[in-house]
């Protein structure tokens, strides 16, 4: 059945080509300055900028940094996601409050709250250096900061692919005697693998591009807590474009192999959010039946 159009074709080229201009100047001009500037000495200058102490330990700890974060965000996006789509409890709508708070604090702030907390003068800040325990200005109030500012990215993906499942193949799985634990790695986990791995993409671009939160806490000492989006700054505030191009333009390497896989991520749920959709209702228990050697 064809779906009737009102508008012009003008009316569609010019829209159209509205959008290609401004994926043009604010996506593809960007990226191709990048790329350009930061080989604009050629490759040997550009590998001198990658070989650089600081540019290595810069992104030593971005990765790090993003190892640490993103696996403690998919456990709590996991936990979250399954209590908040599959149970009912007091306090429900304040946890997905709290979920969504990074992403209404601004991360300056975030990270303002993490020295108020940890720093010299606060909360705790006397007993840390009392026991000589350092967060602020060193690798785990980075750390902390980066999980503050990503937690959000998994529970959300997964609590409305969990709502629209519904809980009927759990509660198959576990009428034929599966464990918790079967339930979720055998019926739970790859119904939600894509919408989770979509989540696991968009945390981990976050993690490693995140500068606000982590410009507070960090301290800006070269070699130690610098990640790459601050040692990018610190060589373009010292007129060092070319080395500051080159450690931005892996950045913008990174970014475009995110965007590829979080496509095929995208696609891939939603091939599988669409056959969900089109399953008979008796299917989720046969589904079920080939983890327990049953038949129906």
């Amino acid at each position: 059945m064809s779906v009737a159009r009102t508008e012009a074709p003008w009316v569609r080229r010019t829209l159209i080509g509205i959008a290609l201009v401004f994926m043009f100047l604010f996506l593809v001009l960007p990226l191709a300055a990048v790329f350009t500037e930061a080989l604009r000495k050629g490759f040997a200058a550009y590998w001198e900028a990658l070989k650089d102490p600081d540019a290595w330990s810069a992104i030593r700890l971005t990765f790090i940094t993003a190892l640490v974060a993103v696996p403690l965000n998919l456990a709590f996006g996991v936990a979250a996601a399954w209590a908040v789509a599959k149970y009912e409890f007091r306090g429900k709508s304040f946890l997905t409050t709290l979920i969504d708070l990074p992403f209404s604090v601004s991360p300056v702030v975030a990270g303002l709250i993490y020295v108020l907390v940890f720093g010299a003068q606060g909360w705790l800040g006397p007993w840390l250096a009392e026991h000589d325990i350092k967060i602020v200005f060193a690798v785990p109030g980075i750390i902390l900061a980066t999980i503050f500012v990503t937690f959000p990215f998994i529970a959300r993906e997964l609590i409305p692919l969990m709502q629209a499942q519904g809980n009927d193949e759990e509660q198959a799985a576990i009428v034929l005697g599966a464990s918790g634990w079967q339930t979720f790695w055998y019926v739970t986990l790859p119904n939600i693998k894509w919408g989770l791995i979509y989540g696991v993409i968009l945390c981990n671009a976050r993690a490693m591009g995140e500068f606000g939160a982590v410009s507070v806490v960090s301290g800006h000492i070269r070699g130690q807590t610098n990640t790459m989006p601050l040692h990018v700054e610190i060589l373009y505030n010292e007129y060092q474009s070319v080395a500051a191009f080159a450690v931005a333009s892996l950045l913008a390497l990174l970014a475009l192999v995110t965007l590829v896989i979080k496509s095929v991520a995208e696609w891939k749920m939603e091939r599988e959010m669409k056959a969900l959709a089109e399953l008979p209702p008796e299917r989720p228990t046969q589904a079920v039946n080939p983890l327990l050697g049953q038949t129906s």
